[in-house]
């Protein structure tokens, strides 16, 4: 999967989760960039993006994540 096949799906995930269609990451975006991005929605991210690409994350890759990019080169990392 390439980093543009990633960032497709996880668009997808986002708008879902957020219930936002505009909703465009990148390897910058933080919870700050998105209005409804709080503790709570960011465990729903979490698990939907888990089932998504059918990878867990572990709770250091969780706490360590600090924008999408992190997320995006972990994802890549599993090879999924």
């Amino acid at each position: 999967m390439t980093r543009e096949q990633v960032y497709e799906k996880l668009n997808e995930v986002f708008r879902d989760v957020f219930d936002e269609e505009t909703i465009q990451v990148n390897d910058s975006t933080t919870a700050n960039d998105i209005e409804d991005w709080d503790s709570l929605e960011h465990i729903n991210l979490i698990v939907a993006v888990e089932k998504s690409f059918e990878i867990k994350f572990t709770m250091g890759e969780v706490t360590g994540m600090k924008n999408v990019g992190a997320m995006v080169d972990i994802i890549l990392e599993r090879g999924k």
